[in-house]
C-alpha cells in the first residue's frame, strides 16, 4: 500500500465522520488534526486522526462510509455492532479469515444483515477484525455457517501501514 495524496479534512469532513461513528457505535473521538489519506490502486481512504490511521472508509452500494480500524476499535472502544469469539476463533479471524456461528459467543442484536461490524476476543476485549455482517445479529450464534465478511484484520496490510 502506498500513499497517492494526503489532506487536512475541514471541520465540517471531521463533524461527519465523528457525529456517524458516534451514532452508530456509540464512539466519541477527540482529536486534534484529521487528516485523509488516499492510498494508490483504488485501495480504501484512510483517516490519520491525530497522525494513526484509526478510520476507514468502506465501500458499499450506497456509497462509501467511515468505521474504525483494528487500531481505532481498540483506540475507541465501540459499544454498539460487536460480535465477539471465543479463544478457538481467535487465530482464524486474526489471519482475515470470515467469522463463523460456532465461533461467536455473542453478538450486538441490533446488527442487521450488511452492517459493518467490530469483532472482539472474549477474553481480553481486544478488537481483531472489522467485517460486514452476513446476517443479523439475533442469528449469529449457533453451529454452522459464515455470518461475518472480514474486511480488515490484525496484521493485514492496512494494519501495518505506516504513514
Amino acid at each position: 500500500m502506498e500513499v497517492k495524496s494526503r489532506h487536512h479534512l475541514r471541520s465540517d469532513a471531521v463533524a461527519e465522520i465523528q457525529d456517524e461513528l458516534a451514532e452508530r457505535l456509540g464512539v466519541e473521538i477527540d482529536a486534534d488534526t484529521f487528516e485523509n489519506v488516499e492510498l494508490t490502486a483504488g485501495e480504501r481512504d484512510i483517516v490519520l486522526v491525530d497522525g494513526d490511521p484509526l478510520v476507514l472508509y468502506v465501500e458499499d452500494e450506497d456509497g462509501r462510509e467511515p468505521f474504525l480500524t483494528v487500531q481505532g476499535a481498540n483506540e475507541y472502544p465501540p459499544a454498539e455492532h460487536l460480535v465477539t469469539v471465543d479463544a478457538g476463533a481467535v487465530g482464524f479471524v486474526s489471519n482475515g479469515a470470515d467469522v463463523m456461528r460456532p465461533g461467536i459467543v455473542a453478538a450486538d442484536e441490533d446488527i442487521s444483515a450488511g452492517d459493518l461490524v467490530t469483532i472482539n476476543e472474549e477474553s481480553h476485549g481486544k478488537s481483531l477484525a472489522i467485517g460486514r455482517a452476513l446476517v443479523d445479529g439475533t442469528e449469529m450464534t449457533g453451529d454452522q455457517g459464515r455470518v461475518v465478511e472480514s474486511i480488515h484484520h490484525v496484521g493485514d496490510e492496512l494494519y501495518e501501514l505506516v504513514v
